[in-house]
């Protein structure tokens, strides 16, 4: 009982670790930027795919606003701006609109003229991404071509190199 037990037991953490790995790489196989509609802070209007800026680099970066990496990767960002001016960054949360909203007032987010976000009411992004922790960082080139996953504790640095 207790081998049967340990072999169910290995299994479930195998199984786990590689579902984990291949959720980050799901990007990889659909290579395209996915269609999405999200309800931007502050004002409430939509913002889709099509409302991206043309030839610029995006970072689709999914988060919760309560998440302390998250604000910790926010204020990264921002510390780094010049790494990023030239990106359009989009923020995107499945928690409450009036989360996201203090979010963006606390962070001072409308300085930032290239960076979006809003709620994703559908879930669309994190159903297509998989999420399994935020912040995860989906990086894209200027044609919407599937560049990289980041996820966590990623210095900046390193994901601006990668754009």
């Amino acid at each position: 009982m207790k081998k049967s037990f340990l072999y169910f037991f290995l299994f479930l953490i195998v199984n786990r670790s590689a579902a984990q790995s291949s959720k980050l790489e799901s990007s990889a196989k659909s290579p395209d930027m996915p269609a999405f509609s999200i309800t931007k802070a502050p004002d409430s209007t939509r913002f889709e795919r099509a409302s991206l800026q043309k030839n610029k680099d995006v970072i689709i970066m999914v988060f919760s606003p309560d998440c302390e990496h998250c604000q910790l990767k926010i204020k990264e960002i921002m510390a780094h701006y010049n790494l990023f001016k030239n990106t359009q960054i989009v923020m995107v949360s499945n928690l409450g609109y009036l989360y996201v909203k203090k979010f963006y007032q606390e962070f001072k987010l409308a300085k930032y003229p290239n960076i979006v976000m809003g709620m994703d009411y559908k879930y669309q992004l994190g159903s297509f991404f998989n999420i399994a922790s935020v912040p995860t960082l989906f990086l894209y080139n200027k044609k919407g071509k599937f560049v990289k996953t980041f996820d966590r504790n990623v210095p900046v640095q390193t994901i601006a190199k990668s754009l």
